[in-house]
């Protein structure tokens, strides 16, 4: 499991660990580790230019000290201070005894210093050591018109902990914020490189282990992503005595006269999630049975349907709120996506004893919580919490970053690493609702359903498309092949 602390447990780790190091060792630490991970990037590192953007407090003190670390191996390395009556004094006074270079980025009239925007023009490789994971709002101008020469330049850009202008604990980007290229981080994740937007600001993120494990261990996390060793123990596998019925049978109420494909979907990533049976309720049963014929079909309402586990209803469903309504009165999990979210009464759903599972994404789930999809979008974790507490059901937010979370809102967030921008097609979304019913369907928990149907429907896409685009059937197609990759 890859989890990530909030800030206050990061601080609250890092003063208990501070208390039984030597003075400064964690600093050292830290700097030994972002300067190893900018020698790789470099390839190369004698000769190489590299500029440090230097804010004040350890941040800044993080990156003095791998610069130092790069200068003695040979790098022309420039130290820009953004704070000079704020800078981390051992680490300067570290960084100019190893022969870096220093200049202010500041000129007397407050703007930019040509000589911090000419060496950053020519720097190979930029080090973001402007603000550290306490920093909250958007990059000051000054610091936002270096980061702009440092991407105009083409220069590799390498953020220490965070990228600055990123919310370490949300995600959210507020304004101006470093793009990187990478981020090391250290001690343990931060829920602001897992989830959009602040992911895509971090590039490829780098752990470096400093000893904060054993100190993290009284505080909970704030978010986490199973790895395939996690999901391949929640995977169902059938055993000696098991018959389609123990496996699970799981219901499909989806599709209308409009539209019929998204009840051949929902069946498809059905089929493959690890039930035994599928019964389809609805009236696109001929196109269902055409496709596959091993499903069980019915045009009755859903109750008359013979006996199901669990009940997937929405996708495509158009505006029959009769058949949804039987399925939320329904004694079993249910998973609601789709047209679903539009109908469905929020008060039955609180209301209900069995478990319930809610897939929207990003404009179902402003829709549900009343405000714009831009504000969804840019506090994704917000969001997947507060439409989990105001429904009392765990909900799945799909998205870039899909966040799968508890029913009430607490506890650990999932974040789902696996998918592909080629998954950004019509149909996907009533594939990954068949497949995290069929889990329901076979046991799982609901978050548990969420969180591994997301799972295998990212690495499905990833191994369908290969790079080029696919179509929702081809993700339904390759779900046995990600089962395999993650049993294998």
């Amino acid at each position: 499991m890859r989890t990530a602390f909030s800030v206050e447990s990061v601080r609250a780790a890092e003063h208990d660990l501070m208390a039984r190091v030597p003075d400064g060792a964690l600093m050292q630490r830290a700097a030994a580790g972002l300067a190893v991970a900018c020698g790789q990037l470099l390839g190369k590192v004698y000769g190489a230019r590299v500029v440090l953007l230097v804010g004040s407090g350890d941040n800044g003190g993080d990156a003095l000290y791998a610069g130092a670390r790069l200068a003695r191996r040979g790098a022309g390395v420039t130290a820009v201070l953004l704070a000079p009556e704020r800078v981390h004094e051992g680490g300067l006074a570290a960084f100019r005894g190893a022969g870096g270079r220093v200049v202010d980025a500041v000129v007397g009239g407050g703007g930019v210093a040509e000589g911090a925007l000419a060496a950053v023009g020519r720097a190979r490789l930029v080090v973001d050591g402007i603000v550290g994971i306490g920093g909250k709002g958007a990059l000051r101008p000054l610091a936002a018109r270096l980061v702009r020469a440092a991407e105009d330049s083409g220069a590799l850009i390498v953020a220490v902990d965070l990228p600055s202008g990123v919310d370490a604990d949300t995600g959210q980007v507020a304004g101006d914020a470093v793009r990187a290229d990478a981020t090391v981080t250290f001690g343990t994740y931060k829920p602001g490189l897992l989830v959009d937007p602040g992911r895509e600001y971090a590039g490829a993120v780098r752990l470096v282990d400093i000893g904060l494990d054993g100190s993290l261990g009284p505080h909970a996390a704030a978010l986490e992503a199973l790895q395939y060793a996690d999901v391949d123990r929640l995977l169902p596998v059938p055993g000696a005595a098991s018959d389609k019925y123990r496996r699970g049978v799981v219901g499909i109420v989806a599709g209308s006269a409009q539209y019929p494909g998204a009840a051949v979907l929902s069946v498809a990533g059905a089929l493959r999630g690890g039930a035994g049976a599928v019964r389809y309720v609805g009236p696109a049963a001929d196109a269902v049975i055409a496709r596959f014929p091993e499903a069980l079909v019915s045009d009755g309402p859903p109750a008359k349907a013979g006996r199901v586990q669990a009940w997937v209803a929405g996708p495509g469903l158009g505006d029959d709120a009769g058949r949804l309504r039987d399925v939320v009165a329904a004694d079993v999990p249910v998973l609601i996506d789709a047209d679903g979210l539009r109908l469905v009464d929020p008060d039955a759903v609180r209301g209900r004893a069995a478990p319930t599972l809610l897939t929207p994404h990003a404009g179902e789930a402003a829709a549900l919580l009343g405000v714009s999809r831009g504000e969804v979008e840019g506090a994704r974790l917000d969001a997947v919490r507060e439409l989990s507490a105001r429904y009392a059901a765990a909900v799945l937010l799909k998205g870039s970053t899909t966040l799968v979370a508890s029913p009430g809102g607490g506890g650990v967030v999932r974040v789902n690493p696996t998918g592909t921008a080629w998954l950004a097609t019509a149909g996907s979304g009533d594939v990954l609702s068949g497949l995290a019913g069929s889990l329901l369907a076979a046991g799982l928990a609901a978050r548990d359903a969420g969180a591994v149907g997301a799972f295998l429907h990212g690495l499905a896409a990833r191994l369908a498309a290969e790079g080029a685009p696919v179509g929702a059937q081809d993700v339904a197609d390759a779900v046995p092949l990600a089962w395999r990759d993650v049993r294998g």
